[in-house]
């Protein structure tokens, strides 16, 4: 038990960069506080002292403002950063390395018994006012932004976002357009190919218009080039063309 602590404390220094001292994250992190008590009634509730087991659980709740059913299964070096508000539900199943922030829920859809709760895969983060609900499985080293409200699967590796949760758009056509948005002075972050929003699909429009017009004029730089015509480095900045520019760009 002392070892897992021991873990557990240890991987608070990799992910906040507030953190100084083995004994302030001992004394100071309601999250630690927390696990420590969950990890003590989930020994109790398997002991089927579950009135204890609650009961250990009710008072961690007074303590951290962290509510964790004493039956969820947490892995090792579990973080939960700041960790007001945290909701984890009865079948909840996490697994290693994972880090919640504050207001995360892992809960349920229904009140039927049996698995009702999320399954976390290792090195899952959940950002803070998260939502995930039901027996979905969040794969292994997938994140889910703030505030996202989840009720679907997410594959590992994948990232979600917004409300209700879309995958952000990893695609070769989804990094083209992120690279053009950060050339034109913006982020697309979280815009999803598969939202019915025309707002979303004008500027998707837009992004990859801009992007065809580079890929067209990269192609007609090459072939100049290659007719021997000589044009200045500048033209690939060129935001427009007017007479004035075209006469100078041509030795």
């Amino acid at each position: 038990m002392f070892r897992v602590l021991n873990e557990d404390i240890r991987a608070v220094f990799g992910r906040d960069p507030a953190a100084r001292s083995f004994w302030e994250v001992l004394t100071c992190y309601p999250g630690i506080h927390a696990l420590i008590l969950h990890r003590f009634a989930h020994w109790l509730w398997g002991h089927r002292l579950r009135w204890l087991a609650r009961f250990v659980g009710y008072f961690a709740r007074f303590a951290t403002g962290i509510e964790i059913h004493p039956a969820a299964q947490i892995g090792r070096r579990f973080f939960i950063d700041h960790g007001m508000g945290v909701v984890i539900g009865e079948t909840a199943e996490i697994g290693d390395d994972v880090t919640l922030y504050h207001g995360v829920t892992l809960g349920g859809t229904s009140w039927n018994k049996g698995k009702r709760h999320p399954t976390l895969g290792d090195g899952v983060v959940i950002g803070a006012g998260a939502k995930v609900l039901g027996p979905i499985t969040v794969g292994a080293g997938a994140k889910v932004g703030s505030n996202a409200v989840v009720t679907k699967p997410v594959p590992a590796g994948a990232t979600a976002v917004g409300n209700p949760a879309r995958l952000v758009d990893h695609s070769e056509e989804g990094r083209q357009r992120e690279a053009q948005a950060e050339k034109m002075g913006f982020s697309a972050y979280a815009v999803g190919g598969d939202q019915g929003d025309p707002l979303v699909k004008a500027i998707h429009s837009l992004l990859d218009h801009a992007a065809e017009t580079d890929r067209r004029l990269e192609s007609l730089l090459r072939e100049l080039d290659a007719q021997g015509v000589r044009c200045n480095k500048d033209v690939q900045a060129a935001d427009h063309f007017d007479p004035e520019y075209l006469s100078k760009i041509v030795d």
